[in-house]
């Protein structure tokens, strides 16, 4: 078995036109290519480089369960919402119900901090 470090301490002495020198030699012994993966590579990551990652600005605040104090959650529901008494209580027995909307990131957060104080257990999606 080779040495392996021994090959990479002659790889690392050699000069740049001698490893130029050498993958053009293991190149056509080996008949391969190392030119191909690095552009396909450069292809693809410029790609994705291309396409900026959106980030979500609006989200949903879904309540998932109201918890042992139920009161306390509606009462929270009925402010952040300004719902009726009917409709916060029947928002906080439904498991899945959205409480808010499109609401900003800030606005979520600070929503469902509110929920989960009050004991609820709370999503943002």
């Amino acid at each position: 078995m080779a040495d392996l470090a021994k090959i990479v301490e002659q790889l690392s002495a050699l000069s740049v036109l001698e490893a130029a020198d050498l993958v053009k030699q293991l190149e056509e012994k080996w008949g391969v290519s190392a030119a191909a993966p690095v552009a396909v590579a450069a292809v693809g990551g410029a790609a994705a480089a291309a396409e900026p990652v959106e980030e979500k600005t609006e989200f949903d605040v879904v309540i998932k369960d109201a918890g042992a104090k139920k009161i306390e959650v509606i009462k929270v529901i009925r402010q952040l919402t300004n719902l009726g008494l009917v409709e916060a209580k029947t928002m906080a027995e439904t498991a899945g119900t959205k409480v808010l909307s499109a609401v900003t990131k800030d606005a979520a957060a600070d929503a469902k901090g509110k929920l989960e104080a009050a004991g609820a257990v709370v999503e943002v999606v």
